[in-house]
């Protein structure tokens, strides 16, 4: 029986972002699952038309929604996740539910301290106004281009925008803005947990809403915790490593891990 692969996209973006990932670990022997998150539309031109579709989910919902996904599958999986998808497979992971994990670009949790310039400028469309976090908000081409696409031609950026771009609910943004204030936030991980199992953390170099900083201080946090544990940072990569042209050396990166580490208890 193959070994299902859970993905878990985050914001901005569909379930749809993971079509070839989903296509590569199939290829390899694996069983792809692309939930979504709660009540997402099914396309791009879905989710642009009806934005309130997309509003009013927070990081605790959507963690809880992603677990019940787990539970009715017949083995534990192996959970990949970027973005607030990297947070969410963190969280799933401390839970105990992921047979191995990859977090890809992962938004911060609680402990995570580096707060870079780029960082709030990328947020900076939905923090700007307290009224987002009960919207969907949408990103405008040159907001997408500076958050995710800014390492890639502006021909694939504006390509990238046109295929994947969707509004995004704010909650998340505001649960993570005050993680680090509110001891009973959603936006924290179990990193201590033994059952955790191994996880590795991908970082893209020119990043600019996560940071290397970023995704390095989540590993450091991460390391405390007795699975194992591994950090990689790909050079000249942007936030939209996952579905830019480049795409398949992430995925051959994580299909190696994940392979690795699942043949040592195999």
């Amino acid at each position: 029986m193959s070994t299902p692969v859970v993905f878990i996209h985050g914001l901005w973006l569909l379930e749809s972002s993971w079509d070839r990932w989903a296509t590569f670990f199939a290829e390899h022997g694996y069983d792809p699952v692309q939930p979504g998150w709660p009540d997402d539309p099914e396309t791009v031109a879905e989710a642009n038309a009806h934005p309130e579709a997309m509003a009013n989910k927070t990081v605790g919902q959507v963690a809880d929604h992603f677990a019940d996904v787990i539970s009715g599958l017949s083995e534990k999986p192996v959970v990949i996740g970027h973005s607030f998808g990297g947070l969410l497979a963190q969280i799933l992971a401390g839970r105990g539910l992921a047979a191995a994990t990859v977090a890809i670009s992962p938004a911060p949790f609680r402990g995570v301290l580096p707060l870079p310039i780029s960082t709030l400028r990328s947020s900076a469309p939905v923090l700007s106004n307290p009224r987002n976090r009960h919207r969907a908000v949408p990103l405008t081409f040159d907001q997408f281009h500076y958050a995710f696409a800014n390492a890639v031609s502006e021909d694939e950026a504006k390509a990238l925008y046109e295929e994947h771009a969707v509004p995004a609910p704010g909650a998340p943004l505001f649960q993570a803005a005050v993680a680090n204030l509110n001891p009973w936030t959603e936006v924290k991980v179990d990193t201590d947990n033994p059952d955790r199992g191994p996880l590795l953390i991908i970082a893209g170099e020119k990043d600019h809403t996560v940071p290397p900083n970023v995704s390095s201080a989540a590993y450091k946090q991460q390391q405390d915790n007795p699975g194992v544990t591994e950090y990689v940072e790909v050079p000249g990569r942007g936030h939209a490593l996952t579905i830019d042209s480049g795409w398949e050396e992430v995925a051959d990166q994580a299909l190696s891990f994940v392979s690795r580490e699942l043949q040592k208890v195999g």
